[in-house]
């Protein structure tokens, strides 16, 4: 039974009743599944619409958009590939938690977007790559580092990106829609995987840029209200530190909001975001993620040229601001009207809540939609996270598959031909759909009540030695691969023992003693990932000088001091021969077994049936029905690289860079 509050918002009876909390929200009407039809009618329009018009026969074409993106694409879908429906969640349930501290992941994302752009970028355009791990096979020689790099990034991907994607899609589904769980998955799923198949790249970038669109709308208008309700910020700054639920044991300090909560710089030993991990941990994960993964730099790839990546960098960066105000404040503000279901403390009644004993952060964000905003509004922010878990899906899907055929298949199978790179980048996108199918009751039961910190601590185990290698291997001539290598070896092999270690080591509930290894409960993950730096950077430092430097023409356009060196002579072109026609004209004769020849009109029909399903199947895939088996290589991609900037565009966007790290300082130092 739902009351109302002297503020017009309707309650729970769970709120009335801390015995009874129990999840009893407005259902959908007409209205809302209504725009949801039409937002999935757009998507699908747009992905049709990209496939159409964008050439995808080709690895480049299907994998990098032709080269052929502006600014405003590139940066609108480096932001949703970003902002997934784990950020929703994540963002939302930390700020719940713990305060605006966890906004620190986005403002350093801004300066590590003018990194990427000014660079690492030019360095990897130089270099003429199509994916991360390719750039390390040019740079440091040798196949094992290649390896190792792509197959533990499409691991991280599944544990840290598809996993929890799905999983935060999952919360919101069953809080907002009451769907089967699975079904409305797999339902997303199958959408995402038709224009990710069919459209490569262009397709996903374009979605993204109407999926931004749909995300921004929505969330500002639900921040809207949100405020409206605590009456402003000033209101929610009084009101934060009074949200403790009614079963709050007095005697105890778990489940009230912290003293800093409105400070991004908290305690160093008794915080989620301590201010040196804050300074120096999250600048390592997030020159991972925005410099050297191949989500994000595939985007800026793809670009006609490198002032068109900047501006999409820079737009991204600028974006990069609202996500304080559209997710964690309003988590904030979920916590001060709801205190008894987002806040609880109670395994017992957390379970009851919302199924998870460590806590209920997490529905911070769908409670409010469902709770606060009215029909047809309702419908919009739906849409709004579908948008979101579409999108990052989307881009996780396109990335791994290039991945997996480049730098996987094509490593196993040198002299495979680009006809077979296609079919093979298409069915590994199908794979990962059910591996993501597969991997939703996992996420689960592994999930605590804090999503975004578990992404990060993650990353923090397995991220650090691969910055280490790439910005020695861009910015140090001197390195080369037994240093990279071993450094890999040695950071990975410590990082997998930690994070063993805390998935054994559970966390102990509020309040009791926590009885696990000093190096867990004393180093807090975001620690941990300076010290694993640190560790990577002097195992490569001390092998790199021990053992023959580098090449001259090995490290020539793959750094930051060569990447203008002179373009090596273009070798003669290979003769192109054609072995095989999938679809045979239906006017050609065709021969029995007895060596008489039938009329054209024997099989006519039979055959142009045969040729009208498989033209439409390949059209789809964006397959060429002349099937070319020739061997794939990738001289094409060494001679398109240019470096040319107009010297006033060039003027323009370096003016914008200043202003993006102004802001970035201000935010940085209002909120400290």
């Amino acid at each position: 039974m739902k009351t109302m509050t002297e503020g017009g918002l309707f309650k729970t009876a769970s709120t009335m009743n801390p015995d009874e909390c129990v999840i009893s929200h407005k259902k959908l009407n007409v209205i809302d599944i209504v725009i949801v039809i039409i937002y999935f009618i757009f998507v699908l329009l747009v992905g049709l619409w990209a496939m159409y018009s964008t050439k995808r026969n080709t690895v480049k074409g299907y994998f990098l958009a032709g080269r052929n993106m502006t600014w405003c694409p590139i940066g609108a879908s480096l932001f949703a590939s970003n902002v997934g429906s784990g950020h929703f969640i994540g963002l939302a349930g930390s700020g719940a938690s713990s305060g605006i501290a966890v906004s620190v992941y986005e403002w350093s994302g801004m300066y590590a977007l003018m990194m990427l752009a000014w660079l690492f970028l030019p360095i990897y355009i130089a270099a003429g790559v199509t994916t991360m791990p390719e750039y390390l096979l040019k740079r440091f020689g040798g196949q094992r580092i290649h390896f190792l790099i792509a197959t533990l990034s499409l691991f991280a991907y599944i544990f840290t990106k598809i996993s929890v994607d799905i999983y935060a899609g999952a919360i919101f589904i069953q809080l907002a829609l009451q769907w089967d769980l699975y079904l409305a998955v797999i339902s997303l799923l199958i959408i995402t995987a038709i224009y990710t198949v069919g459209g490569g790249l262009a397709a996903v970038i374009y979605t993204d840029t109407l999926q931004t669109v749909i995300m921004l709308i929505g969330a500002l208008i639900l921040m809207v209200f949100a405020f409206v309700e605590v009456d402003g910020y000033s209101g929610l700054k009084k009101k934060y530190f009074m949200a403790v639920p009614k079963n709050q044991d007095l005697n105890s300090t778990c489940g009230l909001p912290r003293d800093d909560a409105f400070h991004i710089f908290q305690d160093p030993a008794n915080s989620d975001f301590p201010w040196t991990g804050v300074i120096f941990g999250v600048t390592i994960l997030s020159t991972w993620y925005w410099c050297t993964d191949q989500v994000i730099v595939q985007r800026s790839l793809s670009s006609k040229s490198i002032l068109h990546a900047k501006g999409g960098s820079l737009f991204a960066a600028y974006l990069k601001v609202l996500p304080i105000f559209i997710m964690v404040f309003p988590g904030m503000i979920s916590r001060v009207l709801y205190p008894n279901l987002v806040a609880c403390t109670d395994p017992d009644t957390c379970r009851r809540v919302c199924g998870n004993p460590a806590g209920c952060t997490d529905i911070a964000y769908p409670l409010l939609v469902m709770e606060m905003l009215p029909g047809g509004l309702r419908g919009l922010m739906i849409a709004v996270m579908i948008a979101a878990l579409m999108s990052s899906l989307t881009s996780i899907f396109n990335s791994s598959s290039t991945l997996f055929t480049i730098d996987v298949w094509h490593h196993l199978r040198p002299h495979c031909s680009e006809w077979e790179l296609m079919v093979v980048g298409r069915v590994f996108v199908l794979i990962l759909v059910v591996v993501s199918v597969l991997w939703i009751p996992l996420v689960q039961a592994s999930q605590g009540g804090k999503l975004f910190m578990y992404i990060q601590s993650i990353t923090s185990y397995l991220t650090p030695p691969i910055v280490v290698v790439f910005i020695a291997g861009c910015f140090w001539k001197r390195a080369n691969e037994k240093g990279a290598f071993w450094s890999l070896v040695a950071g990975f092999l410590v990082g997998i023992i930690r994070m063993v270690l805390d998935f054994a080591f559970i966390a102990p509930a509020c309040g009791k003693e926590d009885k696990r290894p000093l190096v867990i409960s004393k180093v807090h993950f975001l620690h941990f990932a300076l010290i694993l730096c640190l560790l990577s950077l002097i195992v490569l430092v001390v092998i790199s000088l021990l053992s023959p430097p580098p090449r001259p023409e090995q490290i020539s356009r793959m750094t930051w001091f060569t990447r203008f060196d002179k373009l090596p002579e273009k070798p003669p072109e290979e003769t192109v021969v054609v072995v095989q026609d999938t679809t045979p004209s239906p006017e050609e004769a065709t021969v029995d077994k007895r060596g008489t020849t039938e009329e054209p009109s024997t099989r006519a029909g039979q055959q142009k049936t045969e040729s009208r399903a498989m033209r439409f199947l390949m059209w789809f895939c964006g397959m060429s029905t002349k099937r070319v088996d020739i061997a794939f290589t990738d001289t094409e991609e060494k001679y398109i690289a240019s470096l040319h900037e107009n010297r006033r565009m060039r003027y323009f966007v370096n003016v914008n860079l200043v202003i993006c790290m102004v802001a970035t300082i201000f935010l940085y130092a209002y909120f400290a």
